[in-house]
């Protein structure tokens, strides 16, 4: 027996809303995973961020404790012996002899002048980020003298290519990676010798620190924070490190960003 055309009519119904309703369903499972998606995702890009301005806040405080040690270590070797020799003079001043109190005088005015540049150079240097006011290649070049100023390191600075300004966080942490490379060189190379070479292309900047001290075995997994901290901080600069050394013939630090994404 044939179905009235109302039974199909009503049956076509039924089945149509039920298909909109499956459709309505899956259109919002979608909806939801999508938006499950994206604040998964918002969620990684917040604690991406929070890391990087953590890592920042870091290198700045690190840099600035780096920066005081340097004034206190200008201060006791430098500025201080000075000072003890300008009051040496001066405690032994022969009034008997007014040619010879002149010429101690004379020295003592200028061993305190001396001195008295020593400091207006240190206030210069109070802060890292005064620093890098001046760009990445003067604040190196100020690092390579500190070491030359040791007279343990015979030290060499270079750059090449056409130089280009990036923005005050990639110079920020590319700084105090190269900061991070010097401090494991003095504590653990035992070198005589440390290179610093920028060389700057279209696309990519490239420095490489270079010493010849003792070495080590790279295949051998080390945990300080330093090392790790240099491969954090190159990581955010979008960047890759290469390090090779050798024993006994020293260590090779390379570090290569894309200019680009840092500007």
């Amino acid at each position: 027996m044939l179905k009235a055309p109302s039974d199909f009519v009503i049956i076509f119904i039924v089945i149509s809303v039920m298909l909109i309703l499956a459709l309505v369903v899956f259109i919002i499972v979608i909806i939801y995973r999508y938006q499950q998606k994206q604040n998964a995702y918002f969620r990684e890009i917040e604690t991406l961020k929070a890391s990087h301005e953590n890592t920042m806040l870091q290198s700045q405080l690190e840099i600035q404790e780096q920066t005081f040690q340097t004034i206190s270590r200008e201060i006791h070797d430098n500025i201080g012996q000075k000072l003890s020799l300008a009051k040496l003079h001066l405690i032994k001043l022969d009034f008997a002899d007014s040619v010879i109190a002149c010429q101690q005088l004379k020295n003592s005015i200028h061993i305190i002048g001396e001195a008295i540049n020593e400091l207006t150079n240190l206030s210069h240097i109070l802060s890292g980020e005064s620093i890098l006011n001046n760009g990445l290649i003067k604040a190196l070049e100020y690092e390579q003298i500190q070491l030359k100023k040791t007279g343990l390191y015979k030290t060499f600075f270079s750059v090449t290519g056409n130089t280009v300004y990036l923005t005050n966080n990639s110079e920020l942490l590319l700084f105090r990676i190269v900061q991070e490379v010097l401090n494991n060189i003095v504590k653990h190379a035992a070198a005589s010798t440390i290179n610093i070479q920028l060389h700057y292309t279209n696309d990519f900047l490239t420095i490489e620190i270079e010493d010849n001290g003792k070495g080590f075995n790279v295949n051998e997994k080390y945990t300080g924070s330093g090392l790790l901290n240099i491969k954090k901080r190159t990581a955010l600069l979008n960047g890759a490190i290469a390090i090779n050394s050798m024993k006994p013939t020293g260590t090779s630090v390379k570090v290569n960003i894309p200019i680009y994404e840092n500007r």
